[in-house]
């Protein structure tokens, strides 16, 4: 290893680092190593610390630095990065480099917190901007050259896989009270064993401040929750403290228990496929009310509905069983990825929520039914109708969608021929008539 760092601005003589690792490969990519080397005594923080220690991908790198965010700002300038002022007010600025980014926020104190905003002011003091942090495991620094700061146990507490709060677990989630829902995420993807006691009771205490917190930052941090490797032991401890009603309501009762039925029959790690699973019902309204996104909401709308269009036919399907031309009408609406996706994800749900039983191999059988059967086409164009007479304008399009509406309720297995004939029929049948509606 090389010769401890030189002592750089903000970093007090007792400020001894507690270990020095032989640096992270993280350290030495373009854009990190250019943002350290651009801010004397700035360290990277955080996750990629926490990640790198804990031999895991290391994903963004967030760096900080003794400095005030303007002097950041053209330090890195001066160097050459990009710089992007993401959060200038709250002492954070993105620099890039050949595309890759790397947040950098000035070191701080806590002057006022009232649970969802702080008001903040420049420190150079490291410990100080260490304690307004979470977790101990998040808490931790490392200089380019492998110095670590370690202030509060973090090292330890990941090694055991104990979540752990930075001090007094009221007092931060007083600053913050999103942080009870992120106690769950990090207990999650990095707890082993009992949970911490004292953070438990702080929780439990806090619930009611739950109300509080914006919808988005709620779903945002459930969500990634649900994104873990196996959140079931996480969502039972929400459960147990009261945080999982809080924010979900009762529909939410016994959620931990269709997770891990989930897992158990090998269900995808879908944040989605296990919010749904979550609820006894309702899941598009929750997730609305959480304000998810309308791609979020679409999915469960969309696999709601086709899961409801299929259902009435699981018990029928088998080759060439008398559900086939139901089967066809869907696959002639909707993508057959679509339809296969929802089948997947009511049988998962179903079956989460200790529901199968003689209809659970009938999903089986639908879904490979599905699987194996080509997509029907309607077989007519406008050209097939301009061919016969038909004039362009409102009339044409109105005989195509009816001849089409006859194709599908026949099963979707008329031919071309057999359409054409029908156009013809139609129109010697509307002589001196309205044109049937589209």
């Amino acid at each position: 290893m090389s010769a401890p760092d030189p002592a750089p601005p903000g970093r007090p003589a007792a400020d001894p680092p507690a270990a020095r690792i032989d640096p992270p490969a993280f350290l030495a990519d373009p854009a990190p190593a250019a943002v350290l080397a651009a801010l004397p005594g700035g360290r990277a923080v955080g996750g990629a610390v926490r990640d790198a220690l804990a031999s895991r991908p290391v994903a963004d790198v967030d760096v900080a630095a003794p400095f005030p965010p303007e002097e950041i700002a053209a330090r890195l300038a001066a160097a050459g990065l990009r710089v992007h002022e993401t959060g200038l007010a709250h002492g954070t600025v993105t620099a890039v480099l050949h595309g890759q980014p790397v947040e950098v926020t000035s070191l701080r104190r806590d002057v006022v917190t009232d649970g969802r905003h702080a008001v903040v002011e420049w420190t150079t003091d490291w410990r100080e901007d260490a304690a307004r942090r979470d977790f101990t495991i998040n808490a931790l620094s490392l200089s380019a050259g492998g110095d670590l700061w370690d202030y509060f146990g973090g090292r330890e507490d990941l090694a055991a896989g104990r979540v752990r709060f930075v001090g007094d677990p009221a007092t931060r989630l007083a600053e913050d009270h999103l942080r009870a829902l992120r106690y769950f995420r990090f207990q999650a993807r990095y707890g082993r064993g009992e949970p911490d006691p004292a953070a438990i009771a702080a929780i439990r205490d806090a619930v009611p401040s739950l109300a509080r917190l914006s919808a988005e930052r709620v779903w945002s941090e459930l969500k990634r929750l649900l994104a873990a490797p196996d959140p079931a032991g996480a969502v039972a401890l929400m459960e147990e403290t009261g945080v999982l009603p809080a924010i979900l309501g009762p529909d939410s009762l016994g959620a931990a228990r269709h997770l891990r039925a989930l897992a158990a029959i090998g269900a995808p790690a879908d944040p989605m496929l296990r919010f749904d699973a979550l609820l006894t019902h309702g899941a598009a309204a929750a997730a609305r009310r959480l304000k998810a996104s309308n791609e979020e909401v679409a999915r469960l709308v969309a696999r709601y509905r086709a899961g409801h269009d299929l259902l009435p036919l699981q018990p029928e399907v088998a080759a060439g069983g008398p559900g086939d031309d139901a089967l066809r009408r869907l696959l002639a609406e909707q993508p057959r990825d679509r339809l296969l996706d929802a089948a997947w994800h009511r049988q998962a749900v179903n079956r989460a929520w200790s529901w199968q039983g003689p209809d659970d191999a009938a999903w089986d059988r639908l879904r490979a039914r599905l699987q194996a059967m080509p997509g029907p086409v309607f077989p007519l164009l406008g050209r097939d109708a301009l061919a016969l007479g038909v004039p362009p304008g409102p009339a044409l399009g109105r005989l195509l969608a009816a001849v089409r509406a006859w194709w599908m309720e026949g099963g979707c297995t008329a031919d071309g021929p057999a359409c054409r004939a029908r156009l013809a029929e139609l129109m010697g049948d509307i002589h001196g008539k309205a044109l049937p509606e589209g």
